[in-house]
């Protein structure tokens, strides 16, 4: 098991904030696997963390989503710093892909029970607009390593394609297992790059002109449905 520390060497008033939150992120590591992810449980890891239950609401006014963000968004860094000695230049796009997407997964099952607590709690319908977002920025955070500059509608595509694959790695590897998690990710993968050979084929197709002789044959008769 691992757990946040806090590299912020700002005096500043958000560097102590990003200091008490993974101050209060380690105590919830530690609870959740007995507790849950609650606001029990957020309340219980702000006095373990030597703060106030006045001071945790502050800090945490969201409580478990709160929380749930920040476990997120610190597993989302540790799976960027096991990829920093990986130059992605050097590698195929579904590569990087791969490695992107195992670095992450991998950086939650370092914390594995806390985090099928965490992954239960974004379950719920009422956090599936927080689990989407969250899922998003890591898919993001995984492209822009990867080398990705995309600003048109395939910016957006990749990202949603991509957590949809993080997702189901994860799931699969909670349930099932680390070969049948990367099993998951390779099908997925190969299941995405067919997407994007098929849209190239299509894209080279002058659907316009074919459109144009098809109304022009069924105007004079020379085409029927």
């Amino acid at each position: 098991m691992t757990y946040p520390s806090n590299t912020n060497a700002d005096d500043s008033v958000p560097g102590w904030a990003e200091e008490a939150e993974a101050r209060v992120l380690v105590e919830a590591l530690k609870l959740a696997p007995e507790h849950g992810w609650t606001w029990a449980m957020t309340r219980a890891a702000g006095a373990a963390a030597g703060f106030s239950l006045g001071e945790t609401e502050l800090l945490l006014p969201n409580g478990p989503r709160d929380l749930a963000a920040l476990y997120s968004r610190w597993c989302d860094a540790q799976g960027m710093a096991a990829l920093a000695e990986v130059d992605p230049a050097g590698l195929k796009i579904r590569e990087r892909i791969r490695r992107g997407a195992w670095a992450r997964t991998e950086a939650a099952m370092a914390n594995e029970t806390a985090t099928r607590r965490c992954t239960g709690y974004l379950a719920l319908p009422a956090n599936a607009p927080l689990a989407l977002r969250l899922v998003w920025e890591s898919a993001d955070a995984i492209w822009r390593w990867a080398g990705d500059t995309a600003t048109d509608e395939n910016h957006y595509s990749k990202r949603a394609l991509l957590a949809g694959i993080l997702t189901a790695t994860l799931l699969v590897r909670l349930s099932q297992g680390e070969d049948a998690a990367r099993a998951t990710l390779d099908r997925r993968i190969e299941a995405v790059m067919a997407f994007e050979r098929f849209k190239a084929r299509v894209g080279k197709i002058d659907f316009g002109g074919w459109a144009a002789g098809a109304l022009g044959r069924v105007r004079h008769g020379g085409l029927r449905f």
